[in-house]
């Protein structure tokens, strides 16, 4: 592959054992580069984190002919970002790479992936399993025993154990000597869950309310659900809006705990209307959603870990909305 993308033929890439087996784990010679490969079994964002750690560490000691690059079967979105926001070059075996370095530039996209698992792998994002992730990164700073973690998430303390080994494992979350556990990195556990995440796994009724703005929108639905004593919590552009005033928004979209009832959508003048949608009325696939919500300007909405989530699978400017927030509120520095 390597071969094809420097238009050289095959014989003329050759292939040695590194003299440090920790300084690569492999080490191709072609024309007039050596690279320094690091390669993972997946591009999960945790294998990737660790993949650009030692390429970076390779690139520090590396003349202008040596291109450290991470390897992975398919390099993801979340992937290709911590490259991208690392300086670290990268190839998949699907056949896609971004590699730049003095005198070369191999930029190749639009492969798909070629080693897709058969059913869902084991994930600690699953609904009720993301609970765990969600309270971490809701209080980043703070090393907490597992049991205070299933009692703050409502688990049985053996799943949560389950969970946080898987978590430990994929190098998101770090054990202290005590047992206590934090976030490795805030950052990159969000990332992970984001790669994850399956905003179309939640049961979404589609409508359109008639309504002058986004803004009076959602607040008469939210006086509509309070006065029905209907539990809710807003998400995505509008609840971003709430919190940040980032941006305008023609959509309300709104976790209820329960499907709504018939009368309810009456009242609101709902009408399933799937393609001119200006209402996502959401049934999540677990409560944990409403973990951290709080009241923002009067409308209650979720808490900006899940309004980020959320946001990545939204329309109209919901990417940058998304960015916008993080940059905003989830400075997990700052964070107590």
């Amino acid at each position: 592959m390597l071969a094809e993308f420097l238009q050289l033929p095959p014989g003329e890439v050759r292939s040695r054992v590194p003299t440090d087996r920790r300084d690569a784990d492999a080490v191709l010679d072609a024309g007039a580069f050596s690279f320094f490969l690091e390669w993972k079994s997946s591009g999960s964002a945790a294998l990737v984190s660790g993949a650009i750690q030692q390429v970076s560490r390779f690139a520090a000691e590396a003349d202008g002919n040596i291109v450290p690059v991470v390897v992975v079967p398919y390099m993801g979105e979340v992937g290709r970002k911590l490259c991208e926001e690392a300086g670290v070059a990268w190839m998949d075996l699907s056949g896609n790479a971004k590699i730049l370095a003095p005198g070369l530039r191999i930029l190749v996209d639009g492969q798909t992936n070629r080693f897709k698992q058969r059913g869902r792998p084991s994930s600690a994002f699953a609904p009720k399993s993301s609970r765990i992730a969600r309270w971490l990164l809701m209080h980043p700073a703070q090393a907490m025993n597992q049991r205070h973690v299933a009692r703050a998430t409502d688990m049985d303390e053996g799943f949560t154990s389950r969970i946080v080994a898987k978590l430990v494992d994929d190098g998101l979350v770090v054990r202290d000597p005590d047992g206590a556990i934090r976030p490795r990195d805030p950052d990159l556990l969000l990332d992970a869950w984001s790669e994850d995440y399956d905003f179309s796994k939640h049961e979404i009724l589609r409508g359109h309310v008639a309504a002058r703005s986004g803004e009076e929108l959602l607040q008469r639905l939210a006086e509509q659900l309070r006065a029905r004593g209907v539990d809710y919590a807003a998400t995505g552009l509008a609840a971003a809006w709430r919190l940040t005033r980032f941006a305008s928004f023609r959509l309300a979209t709104l976790y209820l705990q329960k499907e709504p009832a018939t009368s309810l959508l009456e009242e609101m003048s709902f009408r399933d209307d799937p393609r001119g949608a200006n209402v996502w009325l959401v049934v999540p696939n677990d409560e944990g959603v409403f973990q951290g919500a709080s009241t923002q300007h009067g409308i209650r909405c979720v808490h900006p870990v899940q309004i980020y989530l959320d946001l990545q699978q939204h329309p109209e400017r919901a990417q940058e909305a998304a960015e916008h927030l993080r940059a905003q509120l989830l400075k997990w520095e700052t964070d107590g």
